[in-house]
């Protein structure tokens, strides 16, 4: 796959709660330097969390708003929409930054317009 097309699939596999497609999307070695978590090394890693992802969300969309690529690089400004397990609602708004290698996620990096999903989360922005 072509970088776009890894992108693509990341945001499908996500908001279709597809853990398994979007594991096979990283690099066995990937390194994802997350707002919330830290720095996580390894898709096992990955492997690990996807149970918290799972438990902690009732519902969970990660809308792409604008995707630049260039070359083996892109950036994603998105726009998530979700609930927590409690039903409690999160609007949030940030940004992915991806190094693809071989067709795969080496490299990623994401921030979030709010930590963690603060005192703003439910107000629309404009």
């Amino acid at each position: 796959m072509n970088t776009k097309e890894v992108v693509d699939k990341y945001f499908d596999a996500v908001n279709a709660g597809d853990w398994e497609t979007w594991l096979t999307l990283f690099d066995d070695n990937v390194v994802m330097d997350e707002q919330l978590a830290g720095r996580i090394e390894g898709v096992e890693s990955l492997r690990g969390g996807i149970d918290g992802l799972k438990k902690g969300y009732s519902s969970f969309q990660n809308r792409p708003l604008h995707i630049v690529v260039q070359g083996d690089e892109a950036s994603v400004v998105w726009h998530i929409e979700a609930a927590n397990a409690s039903g409690v609602p999160i609007d949030a708004r940030g940004s992915n930054y991806f190094q693809i290698k071989d067709g795969k996620i080496a490299y990623m990096a994401n921030f979030h317009d709010t930590l963690p999903f603060g005192p703003f989360v439910n107000q629309k922005l404009n």
